[in-house]
């Protein structure tokens, strides 16, 4: 049981390990871009990778999920029903130019 207990904690700690790799850029200076509902509905936020500087990028109204970076490290791409429809955004790394 001891070993089943292990193998699970070791594969829920892959996965959130893969989960942050795909939304890291190393072209944005060690930047994680992330999902929060803390304000109510999901929203994106970026940090530094120590965990510092949380800044929420999309503060609205609207579920924002899936971001991810741009291979330059310039933009951030996620997914929002902020027309009604669930479609793919592209902003800049500041929040701003959705």
């Amino acid at each position: 049981m001891e070993k089943l207990h292990r193998l699970y904690a070791l594969a829920w700690l892959l996965l959130v390990l893969c989960t942050l790799t795909a939304y890291t850029s190393s072209n944005n200076c060690g930047k994680i871009a992330f999902i929060s509902d803390r304000d109510g509905k999901a929203q994106i936020y970026v940090m530094d990778a120590d965990g510092s500087n949380v800044v929420n990028l999309t503060n609205d109204f609207f579920e924002n999920w899936a971001p991810e970076w741009s291979p330059d490290g310039e933009k951030i791409a996620f997914q929002s029903d902020r027309d009604g429809n669930w479609e793919i955004y592209i902003m800049d790394v500041d929040g701003s130019n959705i």
